[in-house]
């Protein structure tokens, strides 16, 4: 099918009538997420694991659009389909899937628990593969969609104790590339983001820690942390027709970190 350049829009980075599920959703760079893409034309679906979702809800019903929640433990396999169901239930469709939700525990690698690795391998990744198989045999009824998976520094380096926030990360890139090999004929589109150090409460630790913080600071070319605006481009971009041809694909947002 032939196009022409004048074909081109600003529409292609509008989600006017998209519904978008976004797990964490309701705190840091998830909330961030949940926020852009609604202020770009989508009503959310937000799965949270807490009932802290007031400020999320008031943010998006500001832009005009809608939003549901729902409460559940993505650790447990069982209640991945409740999501899909329920969001079909709320929306009757799935346009597109941000797996925002994880988790991090830190000990030495000599000392850390199996319950610990089993805990963050159980959000972090298998999580993100169950609930990103069951939506794209929804997207496949639907005739297409978009997958955005977060991935993170750790997916290109080892970092330190962390071990299974590392091989979780390591293993999203992966399930990134995987699913876009079988998927992408099917007009489905799965990319991950790897945001860089980027200040929310999460980081707040770190950046209150001076001489990790200046550590941080000084491999950073663009000479300062990030701010959640400065990742919530990405989401629109990548959950938008402009995106459409990309497929696969993580997404650095990192002010230059890797590059270093």
């Amino acid at each position: 099918m032939d196009f022409s350049i004048e074909d081109f829009s600003m529409d292609f980075f509008s989600l006017k009538s998209k519904v978008a599920i976004v797990t964490g959703g309701n705190t840091g760079l998830g909330q961030g997420y949940a926020l852009a893409l609604a202020k770009a034309g989508a009503d959310l679906f937000i799965v949270t694991h807490n009932d802290n979702f007031d400020e999320t809800k008031k943010l998006i019903e500001n832009e005009g659009r809608r939003v549901e929640f729902i409460k559940t433990d993505l650790s447990i396999k069982e209640n991945i389909q409740e999501v899909v169901d329920k969001c079909i239930e709320n929306y009757g469709k799935i346009d597109i899937l941000v797996n925002n939700a994880g988790t991090i525990r830190r000990a030495p690698i000599l000392e850390y628990k199996e319950e610990d690795w089993e805990d963050v391998i159980n959000i972090n990744l298998n999580a993100v593969y169950y609930l990103s198989q069951k939506v794209a045999k929804v997207m496949v009824k639907q005739g297409g969609g978009k997958i955005i998976n977060v991935a993170s520094m750790l997916s290109f380096q080892g970092g330190k104790f962390v071990p299974p926030y590392t091989a979780s990360k390591h293993g999203v890139v992966g399930i990134t590339k995987a699913f876009a090999n079988e998927l992408a004929d099917k007009n489905i589109q799965i990319n991950a983001i790897a945001p860089g150090y980027i200040t929310t409460n999460n980081t707040a630790p770190i950046l209150k820690d001076k001489k990790r913080s200046e550590e941080i600071l000084s491999r950073i070319p663009a000479a300062r942390w990030g701010n959640p605006y400065d990742i919530m481009g990405t989401v629109v971009f990548l959950a938008g027709k402009a995106s459409d041809y990309i497929n696969g694909h993580v997404l650095a947002v990192d002010g230059g970190w890797l590059v270093r």
